[in-house]
């Protein structure tokens, strides 16, 4: 399969830099999500040895056995915290109706904010002992990395630098860790380690490995390409929630995470650190001034943005039958 030439995106000139240099950026990053959906960041300023670590840590919890994860798990089966085992969900239910169970396992927290009274806490492991600690400052990092690149996108999209600030003041921010196991058995007729899906929400922060089986995305033609791996990068995607917000002059871009050749057998588990951004889920997201006018209307009414979220969590797990 062929590789995608996805867009190489510096961002350390818009974070160091003066207006001409951000301005740059702005349009590179913009041209990025206009045409393929996806831009791959590099300057971004998180240190290497927090992510290794993060790796490294995350790779050494998925190794414990099956039973002691399973204390992890949340009692509602929810898909926004805790640990969630093989076959719990199956994510291309959200475009094709039933599917195969997705071949991942995931553990999942959620951004301190949304830790108050009414909102259920994260679940912390127990073992390894320095997992929460990692996860906080890998979150902390995250939280400024989706500052700037909320500043970024309203540059790239012809607004004042601060005008996402109301909607991303407390961001509903999701951190998923993604362990795809070995496949020692073949998969099923259509199962995949990851279905083919929209994102739902605004930005995807995605940094993966290099081992086999990874991310591929399609283009407007259907025809599906391998993303590539960029070291010390991370790969950005536009949501379905983003897209509608811009009236789709950024594309959300359908893909997935395919099987790793059968002659790989015993050495492609793959783990993946993705974080899932949106505004604060009692937003309102209605198209943005800059992005219709009387020859380009609003193409879609306004919607809530934790609800629509919660509707695409829904039709992937099922969650309204396993509460």
């Amino acid at each position: 399969m062929r590789q995608a030439d996805l867009p190489i995106v510096d961002i350390a000139p818009f974070i160091h830099g003066d207006a001409a240099a951000r301005a740059g950026v702005g349009r590179a990053f913009g041209h990025a999500f206009e045409t393929t959906g996806f831009a791959v960041v590099v300057g971004h300023g998180i240190p290497e040895r927090l992510a290794n670590d993060v790796y490294e840590t995350m790779k050494r919890y998925f190794a414990q056995p099956l039973a002691v994860k399973s204390r992890d798990a949340a009692p509602e089966k929810t898909k926004g915290r805790g640990y969630l085992p093989v076959g719990i969900e199956s994510v291309a239910r959200t475009l094709q109706g039933e599917t195969p169970p997705d071949l991942c396992e995931a553990l999942v927290f959620n951004a301190p904010h949304r830790e108050g009274p009414s909102a259920r806490p994260n679940i912390w492991p127990a073992e390894p002992p320095e997992l929460r600690g990692l996860v906080e400052a890998w979150r902390d990092a995250i939280l400024r990395l989706t500052g700037q690149l909320t500043e970024l996108s309203a540059l790239a999209l012809d607004l004042p630098q601060d005008y996402f600030a109301p909607w991303f003041a407390d961001p509903a921010l999701t951190l998923r860790f993604v362990h795809y196991p070995d496949q020692a058995e073949p998969p099923m007729p259509g199962q995949l380690r990851y279905g083919a899906h929209h994102d739902y929400g605004g930005l995807t922060i995605l940094r993966q490995d290099a081992a086999p089986g990874g991310l591929q995305l399609a283009d407007r033609d259907g025809n599906w390409f391998e993303a590539g791996v960029v070291p010390d990068s991370f790969v950005i995607n536009v949501g379905d929630l983003l897209a509608r917000w811009t009236n789709e002059r950024w594309r959300s871009t359908l893909h997935r995470v395919s099987n790793p050749d059968r002659a790989l057998t015993g050495s492609s588990a793959r783990l993946s650190m993705v974080a899932f951004t949106a505004p604060n889920e009692q937003s309102e997201v209605a198209c943005l001034p800059s992005c219709c006018d009387a020859a380009n209307p609003p193409r879609y009414e306004p919607v809530k943005a934790g609800a629509y979220i919660l509707s695409k969590l829904q039709a992937s797990m099922d969650l309204t039958a396993r509460a």
